[in-house]
């Protein structure tokens, strides 16, 4: 497939491979083909036949901030949703964001396609799971402004999805979204599954201390028992 001109292009790819070959003057050149010297010159100097990129050099939103186009890209690598999943879940977050902005800023980033799924030889089979059973991570993200912890539930088997952003990943900030994650899910959670992080659960090598490592035990744990949710936890130092 050949390349797409400029739509002002007095050239094609093949008259600009002449200018740099031939041994004639730029004047003469120029007259031949009915063009200013200058349009010969420009070319003769380029070590290619191809047109310069048209726009900015830096490519940025005219809408988002670059908190929020952080959050965007995190959010999609995070959760994997369509397009207008993710604008949905993130529209009360960045009141700006329209699906266009959205479009353009996956685009930027170079997340605008999800990955290929595997072949059906290559699936494996998962255990199947009740709705209510909620994923809940929570990840750094930094941008010229600083930086922001995002906090994520995704329930397995409907993807209804639950986000906030907070300063920290304090263990007070991880019960304060669960209480807000029960809040918000339209149907019982009975399973959350969480990391190792400071957030959701103390230290490895506290767990198994008289006091569970805090007095009462974690936070986020308690929240789990008043609520009748199972606190599951990954393996410790794995993602």
């Amino acid at each position: 497939m050949g390349s797409v001109l400029h739509g002002c292009a007095r050239t094609t790819p093949c008259v600009r491979a002449e200018f740099q070959a031939s041994q004639e003057s730029s004047r003469a050149l120029a007259a031949r083909y009915g063009l200013n010297p200058k349009t010969v010159r420009k070319w003769r100097k380029r070590t290619t036949t191809a047109d310069a990129p048209m726009g900015p050099k830096a490519p940025k939103s005219t809408v988002l901030t670059p908190a929020e186009e952080a959050i965007v890209v995190a959010f999609r690598q995070k959760t994997l949703l369509p397009l207008d999943d993710v604008l949905g879940c993130l529209r009360d977050t960045i009141p700006n964001l329209s699906r266009s902005a959205l479009h353009r800023c996956l685009q930027r980033h170079g997340v605008s396609r999800l990955p290929v799924e595997e072949t059906k030889a290559q699936r494996k089979r998962f255990k199947t799971y009740e709705i209510g059973y909620v994923h809940i991570d929570s990840c750094e993200l930094r941008h010229a402004d600083g930086k922001l912890i995002m906090f994520l539930a995704i329930d397995r088997v409907s993807k209804f999805t639950y986000v906030e952003f907070r300063d920290n990943a304090g263990k007070m900030n991880g019960a304060d979204f669960l209480r807000n994650v029960v809040a918000a899910f339209p149907y019982r959670i009975h399973i959350v599954l969480t990391d190792n992080g400071m957030a959701f659960a103390d230290l490895p090598k506290y767990r198994d201390s008289p006091t569970g490592g805090s007095p009462g035990g974690h936070i986020f744990g308690r929240v789990c028992i008043d609520n009748g949710i199972e606190h599951r936890l990954t393996k410790p130092y794995h993602p």
